[in-house]
Formats: structure tokens, sequence, C-alpha cells
């Protein structure tokens, strides 16, 4: 009996589980990565000659009705023109039916192979305020991304932050009601979908983890930010660690930890209401502010305000000891 190597083994399943892609404008150049819910592959547009990101979910789509709303869906989400946004080109379904969608190959790293123990907090907190810029922005166009972790952020060889994988995004109609359409749903599907896990277990909100789509709006962003903020600082998520921020990472202070508890909060409704809001209070901490998620004491005050006047208490320090020798010389 020919046994089979481990290696041509390995050989063997890439080559099954590569997507068949006759039938479509593209051409399999190599295999990236894959993710919870699919498979990243390098593949040359035959129509546009040139090399994109295809990536290729798990799941099938067998409904016409669920595969025409999902291209609508896809090509309001591929509007979101933004430095900060890796937007689809192309969406459609394999000869598998397994839904595939197409975005600009971009070169770099991923934020979870980016950040390094060397980095300063102040660092990490700028780079977390771009991802915030970005998913501001979707959401000033109603569109939500459900699926934030650092896997789907990548940072650029000239420091530029993208957040991609917009394929599972989901659109909110209006501003005044949580009634939503999803990318691969429709309105007449919604009942049948209820209980379906869009996400990344590690980073989704509660409310996702339950299957609530209707429940699903920018908080649910405002909880996977604060998770990625929790892996900037600590190097993993909160599901992967059951300690606090600070116990995690002393260095991290006080108000950094409330802001990464409020945007985490089990409870939606204790959550920032907006991006924005989030993003303003890493702001006001970087420029040495008091956050709105932690309310000081009158001695964190004071010493919140020295820190931040460090330089000019040294001047004064220093002018003052200047006078005292001049005195004391001049009495000689």
């Amino acid at each position: 009996m020919t046994y089979l190597s481990n290696s041509t083994i390995g050989r063997l399943q890439e080559a099954v589980d590569h997507p068949d892609l006759s039938g479509t404008r593209y051409l399999l150049v190599r295999h990236i990565a894959r993710g919870g819910m699919g498979a990243v592959y390098l593949v040359e547009d035959t129509n546009l000659d040139r090399q994109v990101a295809m990536k290729v979910l798990d799941t099938t789509i067998e409904s016409e009705e669920l595969s025409m709303r999902l291209r609508k869906e896809a090509r309001i989400v591929a509007t979101l023109e933004h430095p900060g946004i890796v937007p689809l080109h192309d969406v459609g379904i394999l000869p598998d039916g397994r839904l595939y969608y197409t975005m600009k190959f971009v070169q770099g790293k991923r934020l979870d192979e980016h950040v390094t123990p060397a980095m300063s907090i102040a660092d990490r907190l700028r780079i977390f305020q771009k991802i915030c810029e970005s998913v501001a922005f979707a959401h000033s166009k109603h569109i939500i991304h459900r699926d934030l972790k650092p896997q789907n952020v990548m940072v650029g060889s000239f420091g530029e932050v993208l957040v991609m994988d917009w394929g599972v995004a989901k659109q909110l109609r209006n501003e005044s009601t949580e009634t939503t359409t999803a990318v691969g749903s429709s309105s007449s599907d919604t009942a049948t979908l209820h209980g379906t896990v869009i996400g990344t277990p590690d980073y989704m909100s509660p409310e996702q983890q339950r299957g609530e789509i209707n429940a699903v709006d920018e908080r649910s962003d405002v909880f996977s930010l604060g998770a990625i903020l929790r892996f900037l600082l600590t190097g993993s998520s909160p599901a992967q660690s059951p300690d606090s921020l600070r116990r995690a990472n002393p260095g991290v202070q006080k108000p950094l930890e409330a802001v990464y508890l409020k945007a985490t909060s089990p409870n939606r409704n204790e959550r920032y209401t907006a991006v924005a809001a989030l993003s303003l209070d890493i702001t006001r901490f970087l420029d040495g502010e008091p956050v709105s998620a932690y309310k000081e004491s009158f001695v964190e005050k004071i010493d919140r305000w020295m820190g931040k006047n460090r330089f000019l208490l040294l001047l004064v320090l220093a002018y003052l000891l200047m006078r005292i020798l001049l005195l004391a010389t001049s009495g000689r």
C-alpha cells in the first residue's frame, strides 16, 4: 500500500478548496487567507487586466430573489468612496452556489500583524482613530460593517489604515427606524433569517451572537470597535481574555479603560450611540482632556492637569530655581 505524504495531501486539499471560477471573468492566482466566514484569493480580472482580491463565502445563495437583493445591496456598499475604505468591485455567485465578491488588492499588513509590543499606546490609539473615521463615514451613509476585527483592517506601507471586507455589510433603511435590510437578505427573508449569526464571534456584539438581525445597528459596530481597541491595547479580544483591561495591560489608564467598557457594554443602550462619540473620547484622552465615559476625582483632575502641563511646570520650576540661585549669589 502506498501512503500519500503530508505535503501531497495538503496540495490535494488546497486544490479541492479552490473556487470554481468557470463562467466568471476571473482567473485564480493564489490563495491568500481563510477567515471565519470564507476564504480570500488573489485573482486576475481578465476584463480590466488587473489583480483583485476575491472573497468566497462558505454559505450558498439558493434563492434568485435573495441573489438579486444581494447584488443591489452590494452596489450600495460599493458607493462608499473614502480613503480609508476598500469598497467592493463586483459581486456574483459561483457555479456551486457560493457568494463571491471582489475588492481592491491592498499591499500591507493586517492590523493583527502590524501591532508590535514596542508600539506606544498613543500610536495604537491613532490607528484606532483612523479606523473609527472610516466606520463613521459608512454610518453617515446608513451602512454598518457587521464584521469589524483586526483581520479586516489593513495598514499600508505609508501608514494608511484601510477598513476592508464590507461583503456582509448592512444598510439601514433610514435614520428613524431600526427596520433594516442586510446584504444577503431580503425583507421577506427576515423571519427566515432570524437566528443567522453574521460576523466573527470574538469581535461581534451580543445581539449579533444571538442572531437578532433587527437589533443590529451602529452600536453593534461600536461594540466591535471596542473589541478592536482591547486588541490594540492588550493583543487579545474580550472573548479571548477574562482579565480586566488594566490587569491585562497595567499601562492603561482608568479613563481609557472606561472608554473601552462603555463601547463594549452588553447592553447596547449603554454604549456610545455613534462612532464619532467614541472617537472623540479617544481624542480627548490623547489631548489630556477628560473623557465622557469616566468621572474623575479631584485628585485625578489635578494629576491629569499636571501631566498635560508638565513642560510648563518644568519651565516654572527652572525659573524659580534660577531666581533662588541669583538671590543666593547676590547676597554674598
